[in-house]
């Protein structure tokens, strides 16, 4: 007992008796000085006494207390003890080295070993192993699985230095340490999080893309038939996924559903999209559909505008797809089918008038293609500088970063006095002119990634886009006006469309109708690919404007290298997965390698068993690829999930960072890992 003493507050409390003595004895004083001799004797006396009844009570009471305290202290860590055995919560010790020191009640009915059990806690877990044991500055938290239950386990180091305020019977030094364990059970709770997110609200929107038309070649007994059959395929899916859905109109239908509905939907790839092609009562056309789904808002209203803004994607992408839009992220299915051409023009026109009244309203006209662009993209920008020139708004092409064989087109314009000498500009001279007061029109892309400058979106908000490429998922915010066309074969040919419509005073010199002409050409491989009755008649206009095929035969004819690095491609070419051909064109030497990689896939595309080609060369410090496919083989969509994008049977990617090997590595992995998830056959 000797080695324990009282302190503080509690030894201040126990003193504070014998502290008044002095107060005692200032009254006595004052008795002997006020009252007289015998006042201050007896004041002395009962101070005497009061000072040594409290100095006995002290001396008395400290010991027992002392033993009081000790006892409960003693009583305390018991409860303590005992608490933490039987908490109902499972708590463990471990070692420096994870070995089980200690556990309670709980732990030990969990882990089913009795309390000697002194090996690994990855003998009982095998989620926790070294790396995740905690460290000296940071605790540990993982989620392990035991008998069908979920647990986080928090796990904790422990100093023993910090345990022993008295060392006198345990020395420990500062650096050995326990591990708590805690073990949280968070099943329920793991449960309901997930059923709160199985039932996220999930809007939609579905759209038969092709009504019209494929009900032109339908007798008129027969109309109501069909889209009674397709409508009672569209109302069974949805019932038996637990999804309402409401006609709006006679093409258009709102879905409402829950996201473990989508999820299903999701996993075997939207079937319905192939089912309603199933439906057939003598139409030539089969009824295809295309939906829009938003989730993931903070309102109904904020889902419904996601779905709305999905659908559009979906329809700019061609249609017979589901685009969802969950926050930022957008995910496609479906689009394996080439969208139906439409015949009627009226698109066209409108888009001429809207293009005229944008004109109209400002200073001037910027156009810009993608990077290094090629002839498609260079001809359609000198259809819009032809349409500027007729409104009488001065014109402007930045054509800085173009391919090398469209910079004889591109001389021959400044060779010509009558066009203006900076018809074609550089992008330093690009961002100087454009500004509030200028349209920025972009041709042949529709994503920010690609266009020949992204600054110049910035700068103005005017912009104007035109091209014939499915939308992805970075295309350009918020355009004034956008005119995409997936059905289309080319930009020229969309700009040849609108031109027409655009001024009955519009005339094209020969020189521009070559140009536009070879766009059409170039995209068309020759009118092989991706050619529509449209795609004629806006060839036949660019001829009725002087466009000579001879002369745009000259501007496609290809040097000695060239052709060299051609047939090197088509020689060196790997067949992967016995319907895919893969090969490297060489670069060195070439004045557009992504040119001739692009031919090069072309001709192995005569290849009898080949259904899809792939052509790299690595150009600009990346590896450009060109994808081709005739029609069995979506390209589109693998290249899309490289980052690029394009059309069903013509499309491109860009990678960066890596090798030709490297590349092609990376494209067998897509390739067969879109053929285990059923994207592509």
């Amino acid at each position: 007992m000797k080695n324990f003493k009282v302190t503080g507050k509690l030894k201040t409390y126990l003193e504070w008796p014998l502290a008044l003595t002095i107060l005692w004895a200032a009254m006595v004083i004052i008795l002997f000085v006020r009252e007289g001799m015998t006042a201050g004797i007896i004041g002395l006396v009962f101070t005497g006494i009061y000072f040594f009844v409290v100095l006995a009570q002290y001396l008395r009471s400290s010991g027992k207390l002392l033993n009081e305290m000790i006892a409960f202290a003693t009583q305390y860590g018991q409860v303590q003890k005992k608490l933490i055995k039987e908490l109902n919560l499972p708590y463990a010790l471990l070692d420096e080295s994870g070995n089980f020191l200690w556990m309670n009640d709980k732990f030990v009915e969990l882990s089913g070993k009795d309390r000697f059990y002194h090996r690994s806690i990855t003998s009982l877990f095998e989620e926790v192993t070294d790396e995740h044991l905690p460290t000296e500055t940071e605790a540990r938290s993982l989620s392990i699985e035991r008998d069908g239950r979920l647990y986080r386990t928090e796990m904790t180091r422990v100093y023993v230095d910090e345990l022993l305020d008295d060392e006198s019977f345990l020395k420990a030094e500062a650096k050995d340490y326990l591990i708590s364990v805690a073990l949280f059970d968070e099943t329920e709770l793991r449960h309901l999080t997930k059923e709160k997110d199985d039932n996220q609200v999930v809007c939609g929107i579905l759209s038969i893309d092709n009504y019209d038309e494929a009900l032109e070649g339908v007798e008129d007994v027969r109309r109501s038939l069909l889209l009674a059959l397709v409508e009672r395929k569209i109302n069974k899916y949805f019932s038996e996924v637990d999804c309402i859905i409401r006609k709006q109109s006679h093409d258009k239908f709102f879905l409402l559903m829950r996201k473990k509905s989508l999820m299903d939907c999701e996993e075997h790839r939207f079937p319905i999209l192939d089912e309603v092609k199933t439906v057939n009562i003598g139409n030539e056309m089969s009824l295809t559909l295309s939906m829009g789904i938003g989730y993931g808002a903070d309102t109904y209203l904020a889902n419904a505008e996601s779905a709305r803004a999905a659908m559009e994607l979906a329809l700019g992408r061609g249609g017979d797809q589901v685009v969802v839009r969950d926050g930022f992220r957008t995910r496609f299915f479906g689009g394996n089918t080439e969208s139906a051409e439409k015949m009627t023009r009226v698109k066209a026109r409108v888009k001429a008038h809207a293009l005229q009244e944008i004109i109209d309203g400002k200073s001037r006209v910027v156009v810009m293609g993608h990077k290094i662009a090629d002839i498609d993209a260079v001809g359609a920008a000198i259809g819009i500088y032809i349409a500027a020139r007729a409104a009488g708004k001065p014109a402007y092409i930045l054509a800085e970063d173009v391919n090398d064989s469209v910079r004889p087109v591109i001389q021959g314009f400044r060779d010509d006095p009558e066009y203006q000498h900076d018809m074609f500009i550089d992008e330093k001279r690009a961002k100087e002119i454009t500004g509030p007061d200028t349209v920025l029109v972009v041709v042949d892309t529709n994503k920010t990634g690609y266009v020949a400058c992204p600054e110049l979106l910035q700068l103005t908000n005017s912009i104007v886009v035109f091209d014939h490429h499915r939308q992805g998922d970075d295309r350009i915010p918020n355009p004034s006006l956008s005119y995409l066309e997936p059905n289309a074969s080319s930009a020229c040919e969309m700009v040849a469309e609108v031109l027409q419509y655009f001024s009955e005073d519009l005339k094209l010199k020969s020189q521009e109708a070559d140009a536009m002409y070879a766009g059409i050409v170039l995209d068309t491989n020759n009118f092989i690919t991706r050619t529509g009755v449209r795609t004629f008649e806006a060839a036949a206009y660019l001829r009725r404007m002087g466009a000579d095929i001879t002369r745009v035969r000259k501007m496609f004819r290809d040097d000695l290298a060239d052709c060299k690095a051609k047939a090197q491609a088509v020689a060196s070419a790997e067949i992967f997965e016995e319907i895919y051909a893969i090969s490297v064109c060489p670069s060195a030497g070439l004045h557009s390698p992504t040119v001739v990689s692009a031919q090069a896939a072309n001709e192995l595309l005569s290849v009898i068993g080949i259904k899809a080609t792939f052509v790299m060369t690595d150009y600009n410090d990346q590896i450009y690829i060109s994808a081709r496919a005739i029609d069995e083989v979506n390209v589109q969509l693998i290249m899309e999930r490289l980052g690029g994008g394009g059309h069903l049977n013509i499309a491109g990617a860009q990678l960066g960072d890596c090798t030709i090997d490297e590349a092609k590595q990376v494209l067998k992995d897509t390739i067969i890992q879109m053929k285990q998830e059923g994207d592509i056959a």
